[in-house]
């Protein structure tokens, strides 16, 4: 679309040099880590302050433009897309940490302050915030996508660790949807209403957060394992024993040989879980030994420990360097990568029938996930220029998400829906929640003017 005159003299008043129309600075923020090719704004507006949300999304009401919120960039499913044209509204230099109350072991963020960021704060108090999605996203993207990660397992995902938002609706007014009390029940759960609606609903300005002290003794360990088969059982019965594992990462031979070349690293090139043991020095040899025991029974080899934080961190530097390693199997390639999660029973089941239908297809691909909590990727490496490799991985993914869902699974684990999974939220949830949701929707944005074209089709 092409913004009003009205709106550009408006916004140029009001935002100065941080109004942007340049055709650099709107394709990198019409762009993220989806195989879609890029849908710039009209316009980019780098806010700094609740205030500028304010005015910005007033402004814009008024002349029905369509307004994306944006943090890093790293999102999978095309979330931060500008599908109807608008204005991008980066929240990167909302910067500020605004409290740590380590007595309660929470912290007050703006929404551009990065996990990274965070735990650099917070390493000398003896506290971190644990959701690890990998890359390094801002705190309100992370809000916003119901991000998890490789903690999920001990720590819980977004969901349970958001205690407080600060939200601008689409009207511009501020409203705030909890307290920082650890729990509450007053009311509507408007906190976990806003957490995942990918900026359709609201635009997340500060968030209040659970934190978790550093645990005394961390250890972690690899395993390689003859099948993936072998290793996700062995996944299933070190949670089913209820040993107190912080992390257990699965990385196929295909995904191990690219991480070695990307990351200079020397791994056996087999099925590999990654383990991470959180707790008190006796505790981590008594369970970190009963898993090396149950590895060994399904033919776990080569069980190595990583106690020095130098060690672990190559590792786990490693595995969040996955999807960049596993793009240089094929150079030039682009990424088509899905999620899907299913109940740790049906784990195996799932993955081994996802292998043998990506043992088909004309492109190679890795498999690799969080799978102690049944989570888990795949990133198939398409031909850009290819239009009948697109089509075959879409495929692949429609076949993925049906299995998932047969198995009373979900589309998508820690992705998020974007624009890519619209499709498959009523066949996971049914028209009746689909309708509810576009209530919800209409009742908070009946201008339509949040994040138009994700989530919910025809929005």
């Amino acid at each position: 679309m092409n913004l009003p005159d009205e709106l550009v003299r408006h916004l140029r008043d009001r935002f100065g040099e941080r109004f942007s129309t340049g055709a650099a600075i709107r394709d990198h923020h019409g762009r993220d880590e989806s195989a879609y090719p890029p849908m710039p704004p009209d316009a980019v507006v780098l806010v700094q302050s609740t205030d500028d949300v304010v005015a910005l999304v007033e402004a814009c009401a008024a002349h029905r433009v369509p307004l994306i919120a944006f943090g890093a960039g790293s999102s999978l499913e095309g979330q931060v897309l500008a599908t109807h044209g608008g204005i991008c509204v980066d929240l990167s230099r909302m910067q500020r940490i605004l409290a740590i109350h380590d007595q309660d072991l929470t912290a007050s963020v703006e929404s551009g302050v990065t996990r990274m960021q965070l735990n650099a704060e917070l390493k000398d108090k003896g506290l971190f915030f644990p959701i690890d999605p990998g890359a390094n996203a801002t705190i309100g993207g992370m809000v916003a996508t119901r991000a998890s990660g490789t903690n999920a397992l001990r720590y819980g995902t977004m969901r349970e660790n958001v205690l407080a938002l600060t939200v601008v609706n689409a009207q511009g007014r501020v409203l705030k949807t909890a307290r920082r009390a650890k729990k509450s029940a007053a009311g509507y759960d408007l906190t976990r209403l806003f957490v995942g609606s990918e900026g359709t609903l609201g635009i997340v300005t500060e968030i209040t957060l659970k934190l978790a002290t550093q645990p005394e003794a961390v250890a972690a360990a690899v395993c390689n394992f003859p099948t993936v088969d072998d290793a996700v059982r062995t996944t299933i019965e070190v949670i089913q024993s209820g040993i107190a594992v912080a992390r257990v990462e699965l990385l196929d031979a295909a995904g191990v040989r690219a991480v070695n070349a990307y990351s200079k690293l020397h791994l056996r090139e087999s099925p590999l879980l990654l383990f991470e043991f959180h707790g008190t020095e006796s505790s981590l040899q008594e369970h970190a030994a009963a898993v090396q025991e149950l590895a060994h029974e399904h033919g776990g080899v080569d069980f190595e420990w990583a106690k020095a934080p130098e060690d672990r961190s190559r590792l786990w530097a490693a595995r969040h360097n996955a999807y960049f390693a596993g793009l240089q199997l094929r150079p030039g390639c682009r990424s088509i990568t899905t999620d899907v999660c299913v109940p740790i029973s049906r784990l195996a089941d799932c993955i081994e029938e996802t292998r043998r239908d990506l043992a088909h297809a004309s492109f190679p691909s890795t498999l690799l996930g969080h799978v102690g909590d049944g989570n888990f990727h795949v990133q198939m490496l398409i031909d850009p220029a290819s239009q009948s490799e697109r089509d075959e991985a879409e495929a692949c993914n429609r076949r993925l998400v049906r299995r998932a869902l047969d198995m009373d699974g979900t589309c998508t684990g820690e992705h998020g829906i974007g624009m890519h999974k619209i499709d498959f939220l009523e066949a996971e949830l049914g028209p009746e929640a689909i309708q509810m949701m576009a209530l919800i929707k209409n009742a908070l944005d009946p201008l339509g003017i949040l994040n138009p074209g994700k989530v919910l089709r025809g929005n």
